[in-house]
């Protein structure tokens, strides 16, 4: 249901589906759709299609931007949820289902990850080798699987709070989208999603509609694992 909004100029009905669709993804996800989550959402593949639709309705006052990108898109009457408080709404059940997991687990200690050390989710910090290991179950142990506790909040709209542990896969390449380790200047880590990568920059994407893309030289930048999990605790 899309949010009333005052206004004389009547909407198409494919112009209702989009707004219906950016009002709904706010409400679950406490953050705006990009144009290509917008397109999946709605099963078109033409993200041209979805981009003229979402401008007229930003042309007939039903939507708004606030700030760069898609993140800043905005349904006109409509709060912005809390994302901290949404995904803290969720943290009961995210805990009960990693308990669970490691309940089904006979072997306690068995399966157990390197913990090393722990990862920025706001500006890059140093990165500090550990020899403390981290017991998460046979579901996402593994030879190419490491773990790191995140410390800031950049990645909140990703579900992915500050002292979250999150479960790494190594491997040097990602695609565009994938939230990743990336290394700095071999010296400082941090955990982002992948943006535009070319032959001569990186960008690394946080989950927060206050902060803004980080961008850097390629070879400043290199790729130490994707995340595949994370585990929450209180």
């Amino acid at each position: 249901m899309a949010t009333d909004v005052s206004t004389d100029v009547p909407l198409t009905q494919l112009e209702t589906r989009v707004l219906m669709a950016v009002e709904e993804y706010i409400l679950s996800k406490g953050v705006s759709p990009t144009i290509a989550e917008l397109a999946e959402t709605l099963k078109l593949k033409s993200k041209g299609t979805v981009h003229r639709y979402v401008q007229s309705l930003i042309d007939k006052g039903r939507l708004k931007r606030a700030g760069r990108g898609w993140r800043g898109l905005r349904v006109v009457g409509l709060p912005m949820p809390d994302p901290v408080k949404m995904f803290r709404q969720v943290r009961g059940e995210n805990i009960k289902q990693a308990r669970s997991i490691l309940a089904d687990d006979e072997s306690k200690g068995a399966h157990t990850l390197p913990l090393v050390g722990k990862i920025a989710a706001g500006l890059p910090i140093e990165a500090i080798e550990s020899e403390e290991t981290f017991d998460v179950g046979a579901f996402v142990a593994g030879a190419d699987r490491f773990s790191l506790i995140v410390t800031g909040d950049s990645m909140i709209s990703a579900g992915i709070l500050d002292g979250d542990t999150v479960i790494v896969r190594k491997q040097a390449n990602a695609n565009a989208g994938d939230i990743v380790v990336a290394l700095i200047d071999g010296q400082e880590a941090t955990l982002k999603r992948l943006g535009q990568k070319t032959a001569n920059t990186v960008e690394l994407m946080p989950e927060n509609p206050y902060m803004q893309p980080m961008r850097y030289a390629a070879n400043r930048v290199s790729i130490q694992g994707i995340l595949v999990g994370q585990l929450r605790g209180y």
